[in-house]
């Protein structure tokens, strides 16, 4: 049986006291690294309060739940893409925030947030929508908007593909491939979705 190594090592009596939003931090980041190590099965409270080197109680005082503590560390560590990519054209545009939305989802807290979406049964999955919805989906929908909208003033995309059917095409693939299939996209991948799937779906008719 394999231990993680967090739930072996008990809080450290020299360590410092720490208090406040120093102490919420270490505990926050303690919980994605747990994530990506043992996955959310896996993940305690002991053995997070242990990486923290805090005690338990610090935990239930501020978060009822290991579902509350998780769902607070994935909306406080996950990444954002700031800015919508404008390279002159859609199809690098699009594939320049298809890579960097990958290029999240495999960052530490990225790989937690994997570690819920595969795990998770369908109740305790209902509890992280809001913050797959709020941290991933909805913020590359609107970028995705940015990206169509420039394109429509450029003439590459039809006016009436700056619809919600349309930016909801890359998150829907992107989370199908991850949940569905527990599996990542290639940069070949990812270049076939724009060129077969989006290319033809923006292309202003008669082209």
């Amino acid at each position: 049986m394999v231990t993680s190594r967090w739930a072996a090592e008990p809080a450290r009596a020299s360590s410092p006291r720490r208090r406040g939003a120093v102490l919420e931090r270490a505990i926050l980041d303690a919980t994605l690294e747990q994530l990506g190590e043992v996955g959310w099965k896996g993940l305690t409270m002991e053995g997070v309060a242990a990486g923290a080197q805090t005690g338990k109680a610090a935990l239930y005082r501020r978060w009822p739940s290991k579902t509350d503590l998780v769902a607070d560390a994935l909306r406080s560590g996950l990444p954002r893409v700031e800015t919508a990519p404008d390279l002159g054209s859609v199809r690098e545009d699009l594939l320049t925030l298809c890579l960097q939305v990958r290029r999240i989802m495999f960052s530490a807290p990225g790989a937690a947030l994997r570690a819920v979406i595969h795990e998770c049964d369908q109740m305790q999955a209902e509890r992280f929508q809001d913050v797959i919805v709020g941290g991933v989906v909805k913020p590359t929908v609107e970028l995705l908007r940015e990206v169509v909208v420039r394109g429509i003033e450029r003439g590459e995309v039809r006016p009436d593909a700056a619809n919600g059917y349309v930016f909801d095409v890359i998150p829907a693939m992107m989370m199908y491939r991850s949940k569905v299939c527990a599996s990542e996209w290639s940069d070949q991948e990812l270049e076939e979705m724009i060129d077969q799937l989006m290319l033809p779906l923006l292309r202003p008719h008669g082209r």
